[in-house]
């Protein structure tokens, strides 16, 4: 105690980190004990759930582990906030039924003839439509490169930059909102759904602009890989062709202006994307009994899968809460003095290696009890995490060797993982230079949470 004193100056430093230290021990039995259990098999809402009920048992005394067990997931699952959630998925699955996917690179490709790399931006373009529907990287990833990698092949694009783009305009179905991965961050860090919608719109067209840009700098560095340019349609003639994808993007379009401008909640906006979707697909002619009920079928099982890993994470959060870990581990890592640039440098890591074995949403149920408190000591807003949080989960999904997006592309292309790992290696950084971008100019992401919401 004597040499702690010299160097902390105070008891009170002394015991600030030794209840790190604790904490620390606490932290890393919990982890050893969720890897065990991940590893065995057993599911992740389990393996969380038994985490919290070892977690309560050191806490000790008078607090009943089943009694909190059935308070905690009762009072985090009967949430209207959550009520968004199942509604954005029955969204996405209805227009995963409808033509959607089958107009959208006929309707996109006479926009860009003239652009260097051509058609190879509609992987970009179209992921970005997509995925703002989807909310699911690997179901956006999967339905592009469906349509786009044969027709690619088939004009003689570059295989290698085509399941390239494909791997990192896959991760655009996270990003862009409505997004599952954000309503689930916002109910895990107590932040408005809304307002992280809003913060994700520029990031998502940041990372889109880096996308283009690098294949365009590209096709001028490799004109004999690129074919030379189709024959040009006229004005009407392009409209012709993208009319299909114009009550979509009507829609799409609607429920943003509706965030944007509060003219309703995220849950509402949700229902009227729901009625607008099963619009489209009467209009398409895609909406019958059997399409209606697998859209349904579809999102429950989605939904109850979510629903089960979030009240595991909030018994094992309330857990966590009530030993005092994040806390202590917070003041714990506050004694490294680390600056906030190193922090997120940090973090970036963590959740890179974290996504070699779990998936976006495990990320962040696993974790934010415990990052939050470093973020708040750090001076980080919480609006502004939910965006780097979800760009790191990008570079998981793109992440050489075991990226899902990887795996994805590898099924549907028939190549073998080094070749999808190595052609997706530049989209992996151009994520890395997009985090950097949004820590060194945090306004990319804050300026439309605080146009809508002035504070």
């Amino acid at each position: 105690v004597r040499v702690f004193r010299l160097k902390y100056a105070s008891a009170r430093q002394v015991a600030e980190v030794l209840k790190g230290v604790l904490a620390t021990v606490h932290l890393r039995f919990l982890l050893v004990l969720l890897t065990v259990l991940l590893a065995g098999g057993v599911w992740i809402a389990i393996a969380l759930m038994a985490c919290g009920y070892a977690g309560m048992l050191f806490v000790g005394g008078s607090v009943p582990p089943g009694g909190v067990l059935a308070t905690t997931v009762w009072g985090n699952s009967a949430s209207w906030t959550l009520a968004a959630l199942p509604l954005f998925i029955w969204m996405g699955e209805i227009l995963f039924r409808t033509k959607l996917s089958e107009e959208m690179f006929r309707g996109l490709a006479p926009w860009l003839n003239r652009i260097p790399g051509r058609l190879m931006h509609v992987n970009v373009l179209a992921c970005g439509i997509f995925g703002s529907v989807s909310g699911s990287s690997a179901a956006t990833c999967a339905t592009v490169a469906k349509i786009a990698l044969p027709e690619l092949k088939k004009r003689g694009y570059d295989e290698n930059i085509s399941l390239g783009s494909l791997a990192g305009a896959g991760t655009l179905g996270i990003l862009i909102p409505p997004s599952i991965m954000m309503v689930i961050y916002a109910v895990q860090a107590n932040v408005s759904i809304i307002q992280v919608f809003l913060a994700g719109f520029l990031p998502g067209f940041l990372v889109m602009a880096l996308y283009s840009g690098y294949i365009a700098i590209w096709s001028l560095l490799h004109p004999e890989k690129t074919p030379p340019p189709e024959p040009t349609l006229t004005f009407r003639e392009k409209l012709k062709e993208s009319a299909q994808l114009i009550p979509t993007l009507l829609l799409i379009l609607l429920v943003f202006a509706a965030l944007m401008f509060g003219w309703a909640t995220a849950t509402e906006c949700a229902a009227w994307g729901v009625m607008g979707s099963l619009a489209i697909a009467w209009y398409h002619g895609m909406l019958s009994w059997e399409s209606f009920f697998q859209s349904v079928m579809g999102a429950t099982r989605v939904t109850c899968m979510i629903m089960l890993i979030l009240a595991g994470a909030s018994y094992m959060s309330t857990s966590m809460a009530y030993t005092g870990v994040p806390q202590a581990l917070a003041a714990w890592v506050g004694h490294f003095n680390l600056s906030p640039y190193a922090l997120i440098a940090a973090l970036t890591v963590m959740y890179i290696v974290l996504g070699t074995a779990l998936d976006g949403i495990s990320m962040i149920v696993l974790t934010t009890a415990v990052v939050i408190p470093m973020i708040k000591a750090a001076g980080f807003d919480l609006v502004w995490f939910g965006i780097f949080v979800v760009l790191v989960v990008e570079m998981a999904e793109v992440s050489p060797p075991v990226g899902f997006n990887l795996f994805v592309l590898q099924t549907m292309s028939g190549k073998d993982s080094n070749f999808v790992a190595k052609a997706s290696l530049p989209f992996f950084f151009l994520l890395v230079l997009a985090v950097a971008i949004i820590t060194v100019f945090p306004s990319i992401v804050m300026v439309l949470p605080r146009m809508a919401f002035p504070t």
